[in-house]
């Protein structure tokens, strides 16, 4: 079975797109849908899964973000330019992590021990989501450039609030590994963005 399709490709863009949107909700309103946020959280949990649309507990698990990538594809202007910048910035971050194996070793170290955290607390308990936080400041916080989320202070200065978006920027980096491992590349972005719009509409349907 091959992870190489627009398919998977498209649902793990909209991984991306998913998280890069819920930052930007917390950050500016402190809150965000519950269901997409307990979804990406989970993702980063499900590190043997059967298939890219598994990482995401089946579409409905991408739906926000499915309908986040149909508007940034469709629009010639940015639908969100913060959006936009978080997403380049995480896919460029995913690829320094690469080059650091060491902190790939901590990243599973943390994730392995919030798995065992999930099943007893729960996804999105507030243990699991401040260990992620710390897995991605001690670990992607350190590579440059740091990614730096706009919003309202009131919000950015509520540590409850600052874990959640640590913890689902850690997932936009894991399904930007995802997207890599089924063959994403930012040419490809650019060459067929008409048609990755288009799998993301018909995934729509689907769900």
């Amino acid at each position: 079975m091959s992870l190489n399709t627009l398919s998977n490709q498209t649902i793990a863009l909209a991984g991306i797109a998913q998280a890069c949107s819920l930052v930007h909700q917390l950050a500016g309103t402190g809150t965000c849908p519950n269901a997409a946020l307990e979804a990406s959280i989970a993702s980063l949990l499900k590190i043997d899964a059967d298939s890219v649309v598994d990482v995401y507990g089946g579409l409905i698990g991408v739906e926000h973000g499915l309908q986040q990538l149909t508007t940034q594809l469709g629009s010639r202007v940015l639908a969100s330019p913060e959006q936009a910048r978080y997403a380049a910035q995480i896919v460029y971050l995913q690829k320094q992590l690469i080059k650091q194996p060491d902190m790939q070793k901590t990243i599973q170290a943390g994730v392995s021990k919030a798995q065992a955290q999930a099943e007893h607390f729960g996804i999105l308990h507030e243990n699991v989501l401040a260990n992620l936080a710390d897995v991605y400041h001690s670990t992607i916080s350190t590579l440059q450039p740091r990614i730096m989320v706009q919003g309202d202070q009131q919000y950015l200065g509520n540590q409850s609030t600052v874990n959640k978006i640590r913890a689902l920027l850690l997932a936009g980096i894991r399904a930007t590994l995802l997207w890599r491992q089924c063959g994403g590349s930012r040419w490809k972005l650019l060459f067929f963005r008409k048609k990755i719009q288009d799998e993301a509409k018909f995934l729509l349907t689907q769900i």
